[in-house]
């Protein structure tokens, strides 16, 4: 995630067309007012305790399939870091209207947009999402310069991805339906509401829903949950899809976590499926029958999280992020606490309480 070429004239170009030819982004809460009465929030502490902090980029990321200490793992991991830095920076701004801020913000979009080369390896780059997010909360107020940059990187990641799901319709390979499949339309999705593009909105919308079918039974259970043996891979696997369906709200009248898949499955019957174990009222013993070597291999290194009971508070975000569109899952989130920062740049209101 750091080191980037400078972007072609053509595809500045490019981006000039698209930004003027599509609409303004939409965000799927109401945003918060900028007031002094924020400056000593947490997230805007957070922020300004990072106000100097420089980006790293890099031109090309990897993690996926290392362990620590393996290639480019702990390279990669030190350069993502960036990426929830902006978010956070951006949501500070939100919440306070510190110019400093604002700059944070645009010296990182400016550091990963004339930089990063995408992979379209969806494990990697899942995260950019964040990085997306800020340009989103903080688009109006950019430099030109700077929006221009990010349109191309994000555009590029939209079609990028749309090429691959459209490559990939009707297959059964593993990857091709479980979290790998949720983290491509992760981004597209999020990509298409960041530029407000009616076609690549629509092309996500379909790809989420033809997800839904493949991935979740209409029992609940996902595709992941049987592979893996593991309720880390079900938050892993639903999370991504949940924030498609936020980012494609308020593009749509429908509520994409309640709309039924073609096999009559959807994401509010996988989050029930999920409930007893966030709520504590069942436990779960991870990888014990996983299908996947690399689950072994990351629990002989003892890494966290890759063995013993499952901790609930994993699904912290991702009952967060479903409370936005179902209210029925408030008190659960509440109960598991830690929602994402981005959380915060909404503004308060009877809807959202």
């Amino acid at each position: 995630m750091n080191t980037r070429q400078l972007l072609p004239a053509a595809l500045l170009t490019l981006a000039c067309a698209t930004t003027q030819a599509t609409d303004a982004p939409r965000w799927w809460c109401p945003l918060a007012t900028p007031s002094p009465a924020h400056a000593n929030d947490a997230v805007v502490t957070d922020a300004l305790a990072h106000l100097h902090d420089q980006p790293q980029p890099m031109a090309h990321l990897h993690t996926q399939g290392l362990l620590p200490h393996q290639g480019i793992h702990d390279a990669s991991t030190a350069a993502e870091r960036d990426w929830p830095l902006a978010l956070r920076a951006a949501v500070a701004w939100r919440l306070s209207g510190k110019p400093e801020l604002l700059q944070q913000v645009t010296r990182y979009l400016d550091a990963w947009a004339t930089t990063y080369q995408p992979d379209f390896n969806p494990i990697d780059e899942t995260n950019l999402a964040e990085l997306f997010q800020a340009y989103v909360l903080t688009r109006d107020a950019l430099p030109a310069s700077t929006r221009d940059a990010m349109a191309v990187l994000i555009r590029r990641i939209a079609e990028g991805y749309l090429t691959r799901l459209r490559a990939k319709v009707g297959s059964t390979y593993i990857n091709d339906i479980n979290n790998w499949q949720s983290h491509r339309i992760k981004l597209l999705a999020i990509s298409a509401a960041a530029l407000g593009d009616p076609q690549l909105v629509e092309a996500a919308r379909e790809r989420l829903m033809l997800q839904v079918a493949a991935n979740i039974r209409p029992d609940g259970s996902t595709v992941d949950f049987a592979q893996r043996d593991a309720l880390h891979y079900v938050t892993y696997d639903l999370e991504p899809l949940v924030q498609a369906a936020l980012a494609l709200s308020p593009y749509g009248k429908d509520n994409l976590l309640e709309a039924r898949s073609a096999t009559g499955s959807s994401l509010a019957a996988a989050l029930d499926w999920l409930a007893p174990w966030a709520k504590g009222q069942r436990t779960h013993q991870e990888f014990v029958h996983t299908s996947e070597p690399f689950d072994v291999e990351r629990q002989k290194a003892g890494l966290k999280g890759y063995g013993g009971t499952w901790d609930p508070r994993n699904s912290s975000a991702l009952y967060a992020q479903a409370a936005v569109l179902l209210p029925k899952y408030r008190a659960l989130a509440e109960q598991l606490g830690d929602a994402p920062p981005v959380l915060q740049a909404c503004a308060p209101s009877p809807e959202r309480k």
